[in-house]
């Protein structure tokens, strides 16, 4: 891969892989470095963090070289904030995955905390037939600092990438989040404190695993889908979606003006508890027009924990009549990635309205 590229259009470079030569018996794992906090360090005059090159990450990892491991690397020059990430990073991420999927065992994606579950939640989509673990990770403060999360969460990620089931066979395989003393199933996950450890919390969905003295796997919880022998990525997400957040006070000229948004094919309408809307009758006409107009609305609840029950309230039932989808419980991370995947896909309206509703990577509890 080509080594240097603009940040609207990240080019991932291979490196060398670190370590001795493979062997049939050592994991062979690709850690997938895109930037975030993991990888930064302090300026000694301002204090403001900024990234460094991946050599220096493993080098400020000393206990990598004591896991037994075939290593490779592939590096995102230049690397990227995650506030900064589009799906255009995704589609960059899933790519090396794909170019690399036959020769490594796992792979270990370093990742901002601040978008990650987003992430997570892209790549379950288009990581079609997966089954090997990616997994994310990353910290809340820097591998330079003295005091940090980012060395113990690397090590675990690798650790977990590794782990194999008694037949011999990766015992995750799907895209998860390593974070803290959790594991979480991406498309599950939210990031839930800027400043505790342990970020990430799956509200909808028990953890895959927990590491404390050891790591125990859940392995009634791990994904386990259908096996296709066949990995299907797919790179062409479409962005024409966004999200209207429901507030006490909220006008009809500004829904009506974020519901007419130009380019916008989809919304996730975040409500209150379990899809609640107001009941006035401009609300629900403005978002019948929508929906009659040909847009896509999915309602998500602003709880973290529970989900949409539609019938549960007269307010659920309005908006269920007027089109809406319910989203079950499905996060907004999980939302917004699966619109963008499958608008991507070409599906027409009523497809997406089937599509929403079914269980794809594990994202939602069908009724």
């Amino acid at each position: 891969m080509s080594a240097n590229g603009p940040a609207e259009n990240p080019s991932p470079s291979s490196g060398t892989p670190a370590g001795h030569a493979p062997a049939a018996a050592r994991p062979t794992l690709l850690v997938i470095y895109t930037g975030g906090t993991i990888g930064m360090v302090r300026d000694p005059k301002t204090g403001a963090l900024a990234p460094f090159d991946f050599d220096h990450l493993v080098d400020n990892v000393p206990r990598l070289a004591r896991l037994d491991y075939h290593l490779g690397r592939v590096q995102f020059h230049p690397a990227i904030d995650s506030s900064n990430m589009t799906p255009i990073h995704w589609a960059a991420i899933a790519s090396a995955i794909a170019e690399n999927y036959d020769a490594y065992d796992g792979f270990v994606v370093l990742h901002g905390t601040d978008t990650m579950a987003y992430t997570a939640s892209a790549l379950s989509f288009m990581l079609e037939g997966l089954a090997k673990p990616v997994i994310l990770t990353g910290s809340q403060l820097p591998i330079s600092d003295i005091r940090e999360d980012g060395t113990t969460n690397l090590v675990t990620a690798l650790q977990i990438a590794a782990a194999r089931d008694a037949a011999g066979d990766p015992m995750v395989r799907e895209v998860a989040i390593s974070f803290g003393d959790t594991l979480l199933r991406g498309n599950r996950a939210t990031k839930e404190s800027s400043t505790e450890f342990g970020a990430f919390h799956s509200f909808n969905y028990p953890a895959l695993a927990t590491m404390n003295l050891h790591i125990r796997f859940r392995e009634e919880f791990l994904w386990r889908p259908n096996p296709t022998g066949k990995l299907t990525t797919h790179t062409k997400l479409d962005p024409a979606v966004s999200v209207v957040f429901l507030h006490p006070g909220i006008t009809e000229g500004s829904l009506r003006a974020q519901l007419a948004e130009p380019g916008i094919k989809a919304f996730v309408l975040r409500t209150y508890g379990a899809g609640n809307a107001p009941t006035t009758p401009w609300f629900t006409s403005a978002i019948k027009d929508a929906v009659q107009g040909g847009r896509i609305i999915v309602n998500v609840t602003q709880c973290p924990d529970g989900g949409v029950e539609e019938t549960r309230y007269d307010t659920g039932d309005a908006l269920a009549a007027a089109g809406v989808i319910s989203g079950l419980d499905l996060t907004c991370e999980a939302a917004v990635t699966k619109l963008m995947y499958l608008l991507g896909l070409g599906l027409s309206a009523p497809e997406v309205t089937s599509a929403m509703q079914r269980s794809l990577r594990g994202e939602l509890t069908e009724l």
